[in-house]
């Protein structure tokens, strides 16, 4: 399908949106067409004129999975994501291809003036909140993939948290591409005001195809001071699958944001969750593990720019090549001239399996102060032979003793899971250990 004017125009219309909506997608759509693929990272080989840029749903959005159909409704069952809803979450929403189809919220929430809807539903229902922040943090003329994104958009998540208000259990999103050849483009838009908090889980998984799909999200955190929000990923697309997705939080004065993100599927996955400390003492936190195997690509790191006096950052990142896999940590920490007594610490451990993978770091660390501090550790290593033989003289076999290993090795982004979600994690990076 080619891009144009008119599959904009088709978009907005189904959607009912305001004008400025249209006008918006009809500008980024232009700054599409005349942006290049980024110049740094892997290289893309995208079709652009072979990807069906959306595909209406079938039925009305729904908050009873009995009203979706028992295949659709199957696939999310299969994936745990029903199973989840009753027992770890306050509320869920997911998205199947370019609609979200399934939206539900606990009435506690309600009741504490949570709003937790679906992005274009919420841009019908809160018009002014919705045009107060969406955009502000990401612009749609930063790059191809957030000028596309712009340009047709569709589903993603609204969250709201009010002042004062603690979430006791996760809200979650379930993102599932199920169709060759389609584009998602889901924009998610999370505000947690003042002295408030949030825990948010992202999950994301395709069958393969033969044809590549694509994957170029946008999501804009606004946290407000005193907050704290958490922004958790297990992705996990299938490897015919590009991820190019723009994440970014500001965080005000004594805030907190946290990224936790995997990286397991796709074919290639650019990501560098960021965030502006903006707020004196504000802080943020990024931990990150991308898996690596044959044919993949994972490209990814963290963003930290320091804005406020006194703020610190902390980025983690793990990273496993085997099978002839490439998973290179790239990632930006600067310390401004105004932001005086800050800290930041990144530290980049990587672990070849074989002798055909490869791992690169590319780090860009700035400090614009005497005042500051700024530490930077990378380390790669290899599977110790020593540590095989250890474990398989206690009668663990090679492949359950390389797991073992690398378990361990992701302790750090392990430990900052939910204890179920960890455990999806090991049977998802146990997968992917034991298909090379």
């Amino acid at each position: 399908m080619k891009l144009n004017n008119k599959v904009v125009e088709r978009i907005s219309k189904i959607k009912g949106e305001p004008s400025w909506m249209l006008d918006f997608r009809k500008t980024a759509l232009d700054a599409f067409i005349k942006s290049e693929n980024p110049s740094f990272g892997p290289r893309l080989n995208i079709d652009y004129d072979n990807i069906n840029y959306y595909k209406e749903r079938e039925n009305k959005l729904t908050d009873n999975w009995d009203n979706i159909s028992c295949e659709v409704k199957n696939i999310f069952d299969n994936l745990g994501i029903i199973e989840a809803e009753n027992k770890y979450l306050d509320g869920i929403g997911a998205q199947y291809d370019s609609e979200v189809i399934y939206h539900n919220m606990n009435k506690e929430l309600k009741e504490k003036n949570v709003i937790f809807l679906d992005t274009d539903t919420a841009l019908k229902k809160y018009p002014e909140l919705f045009k107060k922040y969406f955009g502000k943090l990401v612009k749609y003329n930063e790059n191809k993939f957030t000028a596309l994104n712009g340009a047709v958009w569709s589903g993603g998540t609204f969250i709201y948290i009010p002042p004062n208000t603690k979430l006791d259990r996760p809200l979650q999103s379930y993102f599932r591409i199920n169709s060759k050849n389609i584009g998602q483009f889901e924009r998610t838009l999370i505000i947690v005001d003042d002295n408030s908090t949030l825990h948010y889980i992202e999950g994301c998984t395709a069958p393969t195809y033969t044809e590549d799909s694509l994957h170029a999200a946008v999501v804009e955190i606004f946290v407000g001071k005193n907050s704290t929000c958490r922004y958790t990923t297990i992705q996990n697309w299938s490897t015919d699958v590009y991820n190019l997705v723009t994440k970014r939080a500001v965080v005000e004065e004594n805030g907190l944001m946290e990224w936790i993100d995997g990286n397991i599927g796709s074919q290639t996955n650019m990501k560098y969750p960021c965030c502006i400390l903006k707020g004196d003492y504000a802080r943020g936190s990024c931990i990150t593990v991308a898996s690596a195997s044959k044919g993949q690509v994972q490209d990814s790191g963290a963003k930290m720019i320091h804005l406020g006096k006194n703020t610190k950052s902390n980025i983690i990142s793990k990273s496993i090549a085997q099978g002839g896999g490439n998973a290179t940590y790239r990632g930006t920490v600067r310390i401004t001239k105004n932001a005086t007594n800050s800290r930041a610490s990144v530290k980049c451990d990587t672990l070849i399996i074989d002798e055909i993978s490869k791992s690169d770091t590319v780090p860009t660390n700035i400090v614009d102060n005497s005042s500051s501090l700024l530490e930077h550790e990378a380390t790669v290593s290899k599977i110790s032979e020593d540590k095989l033989f250890y474990l398989m003289s206690k009668g663990i076999s090679k492949e359950d003793a390389k797991e073992l290993i690398i378990m361990g090795f992701i302790s750090a982004f392990r430990e900052e899971l939910p204890m179920e979600y960890a455990v999806e994690l090991n049977r998802l990076l146990a997968l992917n250990i034991g298909e090379n």
